[in-house]
């Protein structure tokens, strides 16, 4: 159960540093200091900073999951809670952290490795997970995707917008009205 904990305390850790300093800053040295650890008990644990980084990123995309089925699973057939859940998960260090890995996996290969086929399972599960949240729509697929794929693009654009400063906060609640609106119009029985 130790070893599980420090495991544990070294993916926060990780998590933790990436948020506060960057992908670039998130060394080693630094993800042990963060934790409270000797690199020697880090490494003990993670055999290289490429797996402590895979460990990262599976604990990101999981505590997405989580938080998506947390917020809907009470009311999984209101889009508004949907968007809603969705958008409040965005402003976590979760989405900071993985935005943050999203931009320097454009130009790191070794992570690009690594959060690659990471995003494409997230994304599948994901998918999964809607669909069982949201049976009715399994009539028309490609509508069903199409509006998981604007929801999707458009929270995270927001996101990023916020993140750099250029969305203006009385905008958010008049952009998430129109994104509901428009996930409605393409529900099967809408049209």
């Amino acid at each position: 159960m130790k070893s599980a904990n420090t495991r544990a305390r070294l993916i926060e850790a990780t998590i933790a540093t990436i948020v506060k300093h960057g992908y670039a800053s998130a060394t080693t040295p630094r993800v042990a200091a963060e934790a409270g650890l000797s690199r020697g008990a880090m490494m003990h644990h993670f055999q290289s900073g490429a797996a402590l980084m895979q460990a990262a990123i599976t604990e990101l995309h999981e505590k997405r999951l989580r938080a998506f089925r947390r917020g809907v699973e009470n009311r999984p057939h209101d889009v508004g809670m949907l968007v809603r859940t969705y958008w409040r998960q965005l402003a976590s260090p979760t989405f900071i952290a993985f935005h943050e890995l999203a931009v320097a996996a454009r130009t790191d290969p070794g992570l690009a490795r690594i959060l690659v086929p990471a995003q494409r399972e997230f994304q599948a599960r994901w998918y999964r997970l809607a669909t069982d949240l949201f049976p009715e729509w399994q009539a028309d697929r490609a509508r069903f995707r199409l509006a998981l794929s604007l929801s999707q693009t458009t929270l995270e654009g927001m996101a990023v917008a916020r993140l750099t400063g250029t969305l203006e906060p009385d905008m958010v609640e008049p952009l998430l009205v129109d994104l509901e609106a428009r996930i409605l119009a393409l529900r099967p029985d809408s049209g």
